[in-house]
This record gives C-alpha cells, structure tokens and sequence, in this order.
C-alpha cells in the first residue's frame, strides 16, 4: 500500500497518530507568527552556547594555538587531577563559595524585601520616583562602581575614612585588610543589584488576585498578616525559581567586581575561579586547564540546580 493510501486510511479510521499531527501542524500554522519571534532568541542559544560547547574536549587535551584543537594531544584528566592536587583550589573553591553563600544570604532576600516594601506604598507619585532611584545601581558598570567605593573608603580623602578621624581614631584602609573585603564587596554587589531584581518581584504581584485582599481586610487582617498569607505565597513560585536559578550559579562569583577590588594582600579571602582562572589561563597561557577549571564549574552548577530543585519541590508545600 502506498504511503498517502496509508494516510488516507488512518485519517479515515480516526487514528491518534494522525490526529495528534494534524493538530500539531494546525497549532504551528495559527501560531507561526509567535514561532517566528523564537527564532532569535533559538539562534542565540545555538550559535553562543550549544556551538561552543565541543570545545570542551581543550580540557582533556594539551592544548596548543598553533596545533589547533583537533590537532592537540590527548592527555585525558591529567588537567582536572593537576587541578585537585593544586594547593591552591582549595582555598579558591572555599572563596568561592562563601563569597557565594554571602551573596544568597544578604543579597537574594534583598529584593524581595524591597518589592514588599513598594508594593505596600499608596502614593504612586512617590513609588515611582522610589522605584527609579533603587533601579539606577543597576546601569552603573562595575569599572565605575569599583571606583566609588575605592574613593569612597580612601584612607586619605574618603568621608568613611574622615569620620573615623574625627572621631579620634586612626584611618583604616579597609581595601588593603583582608578581613573587610568579603563584606565590602557583597556589600557593593547588594547594592548594585537589589533594586533591578525587584522588577520580577514587582511583575509577580501584580498577578495577585485582589479580592484576597478584600477579604483578608474585611476579615480584620492587618498589614503585615496581608503580606504574610497572601503576597508572600502568591510569589512563593517565583522566589523558588530565582532561587534554583541562582544556585546554579554558586561558583560563579563574577569577574570584574573581585578583580577591580582585590590585590595581592587580599588573595587569601578574596581569589575565586574566574580570577583564578584568569592567570592561569590568559596569563600563563595555559588554556587547557583554564578550560578544565570552567568544565568543573559548570559541572558544579548542574549539580546544584538539579539538587536544589528536588529540595524545592520536596519542601515547596510545607514552606509556602
């Protein structure tokens, strides 16, 4: 039997293979104009982040410029059993990570907060201008940034360094004493950061039905048990998204913030993986296990997300 007899008698009999392509083929061409809008956003990932994935296998080769990838010999794990035994992966993963606990702990509540806080603000004029002030930070490049809190806690000319003194007491240059840097820079970070993140907070809100409100003020229910048993729980899935997101990302502790702060006298608490891997890589020139340190990340943030999901969805019901 040819193949559009085939056809024929399937679509005769109500077959469900052939049903489900025809509403598959029927639901594409009522919707091609929102397919089409896919399209940069689908090149995007395949051209910058898929593509670029075979070059993976630099971690697993001595990798040379001349030779090429292909061209290069294979050395196996001898990049990631250099990394292990490396004395100093231990305290840059340690780095790491607390620079990153830091962060989640002091800098993802911080939006949240923020977006509660304008949320329960009636002025519009007022909450506006709020909003715009807290979103600023964000459009501040870190080269900018990095310098104002430099000049900022200058042992010479900064105000924190001028209060001090006027206080009776010695300049401290915080930039240079390994104890302050981890609070200076997520201190800057939560800063910078709070008020853009807030927008998604903000956006979820609004999906809030506001009988619920009504209700609960009919009920008696004051401000804060508003903001307790229904904003809070209306946002809780994207507080749990973000937060999943994020712990993907617990190694990465961004490059430009910690080097444009850092120095040798800070290395002890303040040399992560990108900075890390910045002289090894670039400078040293050793690309292949640049490459090994970035596959260990990455593995790393897979790890998290896929663990930090199943806890979320274990816990989600008796959180929220």
């Amino acid at each position: 039997m040819r193949q559009e007899e085939t056809v024929d008698v399937l679509q005769a009999s109500g077959h469900p293979r052939t049903m489900k392509i025809g509403s598959s083929f029927s639901h594409f061409a009522k919707n091609k104009w929102l397919y089409l809008f896919l399209i940069p956003g689908i090149s995007y990932l395949i051209i910058f982040k898929y593509i670029p994935m075979f070059g993976i296998v630099i971690a697993f080769k001595d990798f040379s410029i001349v030779r090429g990838i292909w061209d290069s010999s294979w050395v196996g794990l001898e990049n990631f059993q250099y990394l292990f035994q490396s004395s100093n992966f231990y305290k840059v993963l340690r780095n790491s990570l607390l620079l990153s606990f830091y962060q989640i702990l002091f800098g993802f509540p911080a939006p949240i907060l923020l977006a509660l806080m304008l949320n329960e603000i009636r002025n519009l004029i007022f909450k506006r201008v709020s909003q715009t002030i807290l979103y600023l930070p964000h459009f501040i490049s870190w080269v900018v940034l990095a310098g104002m809190v430099i000049n900022f806690l200058s042992p010479s000319t900064g105000p924190v360094n001028y209060m001090i003194k006027e206080m009776g007491y010695d300049p401290v240059s915080f930039l240079l004493k390994p104890e302050y840097f981890r609070t200076i820079l997520v201190s800057a970070e939560v800063w910078k950061s709070a008020g853009w993140g807030t927008i998604i907070y903000l956006a979820a809100m609004t999906g809030i039905d506001p009988t619920l409100y009504e209700s609960a003020k009919m009920d008696g229910a004051t401000r804060m048990q508003q903001v307790r048993y229904i904003t809070l729980p209306g946002i809780a899935t994207t507080i749990t998204v973000l937060l999943v997101l994020q712990m993907g990302h617990i190694l990465d502790n961004g490059f430009e913030q910690v080097f444009l702060l850092y120095n040798p006298s800070t290395y002890d608490v303040a040399d992560v993986f990108e900075t890390y891997t910045y002289r090894i890589g670039l400078i040293d020139g050793r690309m292949a296990f640049a490459a090994a340190v970035g596959l260990f990340k990455a593995v790393v943030g897979l790890v998290m997300v896929l663990l930090a999901n199943r806890i979320a969805r274990f816990f989600g019901k008796q959180l929220w």
